[in-house]
């Protein structure tokens, strides 16, 4: 039964990045390392999503920052268009008071 060396995340990193920078080719860091080639295709492709997810994370933030602000926006859109409803009915409603109650409404509410 074969015993499997462990590698650190450090020495994955760094050989990985060899190999993309170019300083050896994949077969040659099999060589060197005693590594199989599958096993350094995958340490690759894990570091290279791993990075997309790392740039991904801040569009993310972003996009929820963005969808909070306009959540707020909508609720105060809201709140307002509330707020023009109740002014249209009272207006409406003052309107069709004769004259007199008319000016007794609009002195409380603070106009006239």
């Amino acid at each position: 039964m074969g015993k499997y060396r462990k590698y650190t995340p450090e020495t994955k990193v760094r050989i990985v990045l060899e190999i993309l920078r170019g300083d050896k080719s994949l077969a040659q860091a099999s060589r060197d390392y005693g590594i199989k080639t599958s096993l350094l295709y995958r340490w690759k492709d894990q570091f290279l999503e791993g990075a997309k997810r790392s740039f991904a994370y801040g569009q993310a933030a972003e996009q929820k920052r963005r969808a909070d602000k306009v959540a707020e926006l909508e609720r105060l859109v809201g709140k307002l268009t509330m707020q023009l409803e109740i002014a249209k009915k009272a207006s409406h409603y003052v309107k069709s008071l004769p004259p007199e109650s008319e000016n007794l409404v609009l002195t409380r509410l603070g106009g006239h």
